[in-house]
C-alpha cells in the first residue's frame, strides 16, 4: 500500500499523470493502475478525471494528508532501522532561501564532522517554495524565515535574525555614512531580488513604512546578478547583515546599517512536524540548536 500511496503523493505534486509516472520512475500504465487500487481498496474516488489530470475530490484531499502522514512514518521507521544497524548514515536534501545560503556551510559542515557517512543536496528556492517542498518530501528540511510570513505545520529551529545593510560602492551617495534611514536607501538606484522573494516583501513592507514605493532598476532572483551589478560602482542593494560578513565585503564595496527602524527577522531551520523524526532529521535539528546558541546566544 505505501508504494501507492506514494504514487497519490507525487500526482497530488506534479497534477499530471505522466510527470508524476516519471518521477516515481515507473510507467503512466503502472501509476493509474496502482491509483484505481487505491481508490478500490479505501472504497471513494480520489481523482477527477478526464482527458487528463483534473484534481483531486474532496476525499482525495482528505486521503492525501493521511498518505503524507504514512509515507513519512514509513520513512522513518526505515531510517531509524538502518541506523540502528549502520549508524547515522545516509542523505539530506535542504532547501534554502537565497539569502540564507552563505550561511548553511555553518550547519552541516560541524554536522558532517560528527557524521561522515552523511551527504547533502543543497539547494536554492523561494520560502513559499521550500514549504511546497517538505510537504511533499522533495527535501528533508528547509532554512527560511521564521516570523513574517504563516509557515503551518513545521518544526521550526531559530538560527540567526536578519538584519538590513546598503551595499554600496566607495565614492557613491551615503557611501561615506555611518548609517542610512529606509527613507534615504528608497532613493537610490536599486538592484533587489524579485518580488517572489520573501525578502523583497520585507524590504518593500520596510520602505512602504518610510513612506517609499520601491522601484528598483534591476530585479533578479540571483544573489550573483546583484553582486556583479554593485561591483560596477552604479548600483546599490539592500541585503542582510550576516550575508555581507560571510562575504567579506571590502574595498570598493561598502557596507552600511539601515535604520529607523533598524528591523531584524528570524531565519532558522525548519522540518515537517513529525514525532518522532528520521534519525538525521533529529540530529540535523540539534545541530541548528547548537548553531542557535552561537548565533544568537540571548535567545
Amino acid at each position: 500500500m505505501i508504494d501507492k500511496l506514494e504514487y497519490f503523493i507525487a500526482l497530488a505534486r506534479e497534477k499530471h499523470f505522466g510527470k508524476a509516472a516519471e518521477d516515481c520512475g515507473i510507467t503512466q500504465p503502472t501509476l493509474s493502475a496502482g491509483i484505481r487500487q487505491l481508490e478500490d481498496m479505501l472504497g471513494v474516488m480520489l481523482v477527477q478525471r478526464g482527458s487528463r489530470f483534473q484534481g483531486l475530490t474532496p476525499e482525495g484531499q482528505r486521503v492525501l494528508e493521511w498518505a503524507r502522514r504514512i509515507v513519512g512514518d514509513a520513512r522513518t521507521m526505515k531510517e531509524e532501522m538502518r541506523a540502528a544497524r549502520f549508524g547515522l548514515g545516509g542523505h539530506i536534501r535542504i532547501a534554502a532561501i537565497p539569502t540564507a545560503l552563505a550561511m548553511v556551510s555553518q550547519l552541516t559542515t560541524p554536522f558532517r564532522e560528527k557524521h561522515p557517512d552523511v551527504t547533502f543536496t543543497v539547494i536554492s528556492r523561494t520560502s513559499v517554495e521550500v514549504l511546497a517542498a517538505l510537504e511533499n518530501f522533495d527535501i528533508d528540511a528547509g532554512i527560511s524565515y521564521l516570523d513574517n510570513e504563516p509557515l503551518g505545520k513545521v518544526t521550526a529551529v531559530p538560527i540567526y535574525r536578519e538584519s538590513y545593510q546598503l551595499i554600496t560602492s566607495v565614492g557613491s551617495r551615503f557611501s561615506e555614512r555611518e548609517s542610512v534611514t529606509w527613507a534615504e536607501v528608497g532613493g537610490l538606484p536599486l538592484c533587489l531580488l524579485t518580488s517572489d522573494m520573501q525578502n523583497r516583501r520585507i524590504i518593500n513592507q520596510h520602505l512602504a513604512q518610510a513612506g517609499i514605493t520601491v522601484q528598483p532598476t534591476l530585479e533578479s532572483n540571483s544573489m550573483i546578478v546583484l553582486f556583479s551589478h554593485i561591483r560596477t560602482g552604479k548600483w546599490a542593494s539592500i541585503m542582510p547583515l550576516n550575508l555581507s560578513q560571510i562575504l567579506g565585503f571590502s574595498e570598493p564595496i561598502r557596507s552600511i546599517p539601515i535604520v529607523e527602524p533598524q528591523a531584524s527577522h528570524s531565519v532558522g531551520l525548519i522540518a515537517a512536524q513529525r514525532e518522532p523524526h528520521t534519525p538525521l532529521i533529529a540530529a540535523l535539528l540539534h545541530e541548528a540548536r547548537a548553531l542557535s546558541r552561537i548565533m544568537m546566544p540571548l535567545s
